[in-house]
């Protein structure tokens, strides 16, 4: 005996349609009811609405949290943005304050070489740093000023508190000054108040020693120490240091001027200093002198020949 299978499309196809009849029918008085003007179909559209619409919250609770995500998200680029904007003035900001801080310390220092308590006697011409040698067996630095601004060799140069160095070189425009640090540097000086004299010598270290003390028992670290002015090769008290005892327990000096900011130095014109002749030498040579010439005697007149009438 045969079955008869009933299709599920038989089934489903009146239902669709019922159910899409129902629909219409709902939407139609649902339209119908919202234009109808009266107080009492009003009042029921108003209980209708506080009844099912709080119960449909759920259904915009997706969206509501999409829209957060999205204002939270523009909230977030623009205070990114804030803060980048932020960040670039601060980075300005410290530019300018560095820069201003270096014009303030050039301008401490110039106006230091100005405050600097010199002889009367002694004037001076102010030149600016060009370069250093970079050398550890040389130290010496290049000035801008040079012959054509009237700068001899020899002549002290000082920073805005001690001694630097001499002239050893001069050029057309710029001149080298050899450094109280270079081994070939020899100053004499005096260490105060004691009155001690001595030889501050070069070593290529940041701290001198002091050679040739006579007595070290009146040397104390923290005395100041000046120039001498023996030997015509400086003029008398420039400061250059003050004592310290090295880690070698040798007297060393500690010096004023500032060697790792050397932008402007002050060159003394030293008019009454020994002259040195060899440019770029340390220590004046003196002329060489032949044996002297033998004392040459005036030869006797000749008397004229002639004749006398006796």
């Amino acid at each position: 005996m045969a079955r008869n299978r009933i299709d599920p499309e038989d089934f489903h196809r009146p239902l669709r349609r019922v159910l899409v009849a129902v629909l219409v029918l709902l939407m139609l008085g649902l339209f119908f009811l919202w234009r109808i003007d009266s107080p009492r179909v009003e009042r029921f559209r108003s209980a209708l609405v506080d009844r099912f619409v709080p119960s449909f919250s759920w259904a915009m609770a997706p969206v509501t949290w999409a829209a957060g995500v999205v204002d939270d998200y523009q909230s977030y680029s623009r205070l990114y943005e804030q803060n980048q904007q932020l960040r670039e003035e601060l980075r300005q900001m410290k530019a300018w304050k560095e820069a201003a801080l270096q014009l303030e310390q050039k301008n401490a220092r110039l106006l230091d070489l100005n405050h600097v308590r010199l002889d009367p006697m002694l004037t001076h011409v102010t030149g600016v740093v060009l370069a250093d040698s970079g050398s550890p067996f040389r130290q010496s630095v290049l000035l801008n000023v040079g012959a054509r601004d009237g700068i001899r060799d020899g002549w002290a140069t000082m920073d805005g508190i001690g001694l630097v160095g001499r002239i050893s070189g001069v050029g057309q425009q710029p001149s080298r000054v050899i450094l109280l640090t270079d081994s070939n540097s020899r100053v004499p000086v005096t260490v105060q108040p004691s009155g001690q004299r001595s030889i501050m010598s070069g070593d290529n270290s940041d701290l001198p020693p002091l050679d040739f003390l006579e007595d070290l028992d009146e040397v104390r670290p923290g005395d100041r120490v000046v120039t001498s002015g023996d030997g015509g090769m400086f003029p008398a008290g420039l400061l250059v240091g003050s004592v310290v005892l090295g880690t070698d327990k040798r007297l060393r000096v500690s010096l004023a001027a500032d060697y790792q900011r050397l932008e402007f130095l002050r060159v003394l014109r030293s008019h009454d200093l020994t002259p040195i002749t060899d440019a770029g030498a340390l220590i004046a040579q003196p002329p060489l002198q032949g044996p002297p010439k033998p004392p040459t005697t005036p030869e006797p007149a000749s008397e004229p020949e002639g004749g006398t009438n006796g």
